[in-house]
């Protein structure tokens, strides 16, 4: 007798929680608990990390995500009307800066600021400014993309009802237009300062002092000098005491949104 189509449902996700069930049983058993214990869960490797990993390298990467995003943010947002002006050379420039920046991996940018501009033009740029920069360059042209398509999205009626009432083009696109736009890309702007939290890890490449270690360069120390990878582990954790906030806030202002609409 032909199983219906429920029934056959139920069985099908009834042999995929066996098969799961199964693997994690296979995976336990085999797995050496003594050694993974001894790696990622060192107490003494976890407690030589504290507090430095807080009141330096977290506090770092803070500052350093903070202020690339704010470069970021003011770039992107001048790319973004450029992008969008009548005039044809803002265009072509705001194009051709976001396909440089978005098609280059961070990775390289870091590595020009940090090593060539210094050597290329005997300037010494501060950790900071090299952050910043380095952030900022790449988040604006992602950024800037992002408010393009906010304000695109906002109802040409609310430009030409400005208009009406005798305000010009840029006084409309300031008080009226670039508003609601923030409003609406709140969500993948938010996702963006994620992308840069994470992107701050780069500059482990950079030669540091003690007091500008951010969390990965501060793990990856710590790692030589532990021989444990403990703390890589509480440096990940740390990480996600940023970051999962901020996804949670992505969810809210999408839900927000969506309700709105």
């Amino acid at each position: 007798m032909a199983m219906s189509r429920r029934r056959r449902a139920r069985v099908i996700r009834g042999v995929q929680y066996a098969v799961l069930v199964a693997a994690v049983a296979v995976l336990a058993l085999l797995t050496d608990w003594g050694e993974i214990r001894r790696a990622f869960f060192d107490a003494e490797a976890a407690k030589n990390q504290f507090p430095d990993i807080i009141t330096v390298a977290l506090v770092n990467t803070v500052v350093y995500t903070v202020l690339g995003f704010a470069f970021g943010l003011g770039l992107g947002l001048v790319l973004a009307l450029m992008r969008l002006s009548s005039v044809p050379p803002y265009r072509w420039l705001a194009v051709a800066y976001i396909e440089f920046f978005r098609g280059i991996p961070a990775l390289l940018v870091f590595i020009t600021l940090g090593f060539g501009v210094p050597l290329a033009f005997q300037v010494s740029l501060t950790i900071y400014v090299t952050v910043t920069l380095a952030l900022g360059l790449v988040g604006a042209a992602y950024i800037a993309e992002t408010i393009r398509a906010g304000i695109q999205a906002v109802p040409k009626g609310q430009t030409e009802a400005a208009r009406s009432l005798g305000m010009s083009h840029g006084r409309a696109m300031v008080s009226i237009v670039i508003p609601q736009a923030f409003r609406i890309v709140l969500p993948p702007l938010t996702n963006e300062l994620i992308l840069l939290t994470k992107d701050s890890s780069l500059i482990y490449l950079l030669g540091l002092s003690l007091d500008q270690y951010e969390l990965a360069k501060f793990g990856r120390t710590a790692l030589n000098q532990e021989r444990s990878l403990t703390p890589i582990l509480i440096a990940g954790l740390l990480y996600l005491v940023i970051t999962l906030p901020l996804g949670h806030l992505v969810r809210r202002l999408e839900a927000r949104t969506a309700r709105a609409r």
